[in-house]
């Protein structure tokens, strides 16, 4: 006869078979309807280009609609704690960029905690450009910050907490020591539409959505936040050419799915990402859009995110920021 304590040992055992076999089986039929992509900012930026160009992707190669939504605010923060909220089952995803790491630290009433998400894949990352209207009395960053100097100037950005109002932030505070005022957007888009039409002096954004505007002059990009020159704006110099070496920052594009999304269909929506990620069709977009792509197996993704966690956190910390 049996023992109680073995029974209970015995069904324990066969329930972790059962659910171990379920996972490999969920994979194979996942998707069986349409995913949504919650995109954490309005249409028309960073995170929207490209969640929009992989969820094409991925309804071609998985034969169901990734259907997009933006649902900007919060810095990126009101997407983040929907998605988290929802059912864990692979049918609801984040898009969203940098500025999530940096919230972990920034912002004291998220309305979710870092584990309630997980990364799912990297797809690009892009560096930090300042920008501003033709009219402006400044021929390239040096002129601009020398003027600043003189007199306050305002900077539109996605918004706050964002990854790049958190870099500016640091750059004009701790590095060039200028007086400013910092006015968020809720989102790129709207951003560029103010410095469009000169309603702010300059612009702080990754790189992306501000390319076709300084391709045309409508915008004059007078510095980009990256080690060497990128290759969709070339004429524009580094912060370390116009004086202010070592300093970067960039963004980057993510997937990330509820936390208790089973590891089977994660690992299944990264592959097919990461696949979307070296087509040749994606490499050249996000080559002629100032997009670096991005390549990292599950276990890579979040080690990476941990790191970012930390390190946005320590600038963060450094210029005393909070949202």
């Amino acid at each position: 006869m049996l023992k109680f304590g073995t029974v209970i040992q015995s069904l324990t055992l066969g329930t972790l078979v059962v659910a171990a076999l379920a996972q490999p089986a969920a994979a194979q039929s996942y998707p069986s309807q349409n995913v949504t992509v919650v995109i954490a900012f309005p249409a028309g930026g960073l995170a929207d280009m490209i969640a929009r160009l992989v969820s094409t992707k991925l309804e071609s190669r998985l034969k169901h609609g990734f259907v997009t939504e933006n649902r900007g605010g919060a810095g990126g923060n009101l997407a983040a704690k929907a998605v988290a909220g929802a059912a864990p089952d692979g049918y609801t995803l984040l898009a969203t960029t940098s500025g999530l790491a940096a919230n972990m630290t920034a912002s004291k009433n998220r309305g979710f905690e870092q584990n309630d998400l997980r990364p799912v894949a990297f797809v690009a990352i892009s560096p930090d450009v300042i920008a501003i209207h033709p009219s402006y009395p400044a021929k390239n960053l040096k002129e601009f910050i020398a003027n600043a100097k003189e007199k306050s100037f305002t900077y539109g950005s996605a918004g706050a907490g964002t990854g790049p109002q958190i870099g500016a932030e640091y750059f004009f505070k701790e590095v060039a020591k200028v007086k400013y005022v910092h006015v968020p957007f809720q989102g790129g888009a709207p951003a560029i539409t103010a410095t469009l039409g000169n309603h702010v002096d300059s612009l702080v954004l990754t790189l992306p959505p501000s390319v076709p505007h300084i391709q045309s002059g409508a915008l004059r990009g007078i510095g980009v936040a990256s080690p060497t020159r990128n290759k969709a704006i070339p004429d524009v110099p580094t912060y370390g050419e116009m004086g202010y070496p070592n300093v970067y920052s960039g963004s980057w594009v993510a997937f990330f799915a509820p936390a208790k999304t089973p590891d089977a269909v994660v690992d299944k929506l990264n592959t097919e990402i990461n696949a979307v990620m070296k087509e040749q069709d994606s490499l050249d977009r996000l080559a002629k859009a100032g997009f670096d792509p991005v390549v990292k197996n599950v276990a890579e993704a979040n080690a990476y995110f941990k790191s970012e966690i930390e390190s946005w956190g320590k600038m963060v910390r450094a210029i005393g920021f909070s949202n």
